[in-house]
């Protein structure tokens, strides 16, 4: 009786070593993004929430007005959208997908302040309008001014 309790305890000891490890693990955030938006903004929340889905750790911050962000992470007037982020020393602009960001976090190419999707095209991240997608490309920016990252068509 006495080897059958212990070898319950054992168990049991091991059952919760192993599920709060795994617990740990599974809680376990990507990069933090601070997503800076307007109050009255609904596509920037589902855009956070597209962050979210991907494994980012994703901290809103309301702003009557994001000239000042825009200017501070050094953004260019023509590539606004309808928020900012910042991730990991990177302004991201506008519904820029979560595969672009992990891929500028992953290559931080040289010369590139940060990428942006102008705009608001229906069918990026946030913008979702049944199966209406329309072309739109994610522009780097930097120093040595502005590239085209990543091509979407549908």
């Amino acid at each position: 009786m006495r080897h059958a309790l212990t070898a319950l305890a054992f168990i049991a000891g091991l059952a919760t070593v192993t599920f709060f490890g795994m617990s740990r693990e599974a809680s376990a955030e990507g990069p933090a993004i601070t997503v800076h938006k307007t109050p009255w903004c609904g596509c920037c929340t589902d855009w956070a929430d597209h962050l979210r889905a991907d494994g980012f750790d994703v901290t809103i911050r309301e702003h009557e007005d994001l000239g000042n962000v825009r200017d501070r992470l050094g953004v260019p007037i023509a590539l606004g959208s309808c928020h900012t982020a910042e991730v990991q020393g990177y302004a991201i602009e506008g519904h820029v997908p979560a595969a672009d960001v992990r891929r500028l976090l992953e290559e931080r190419p040289a010369g590139v302040r940060g990428l942006s999707v102008p705009g608001m095209p229906i069918g990026s991240p946030g913008m979702e309008m049944g199966d209406r997608r329309d072309p739109y490309d994610v522009i780097a920016f930097g120093e040595d001014g502005e590239t085209v990252f990543t091509e979407y068509r549908p």
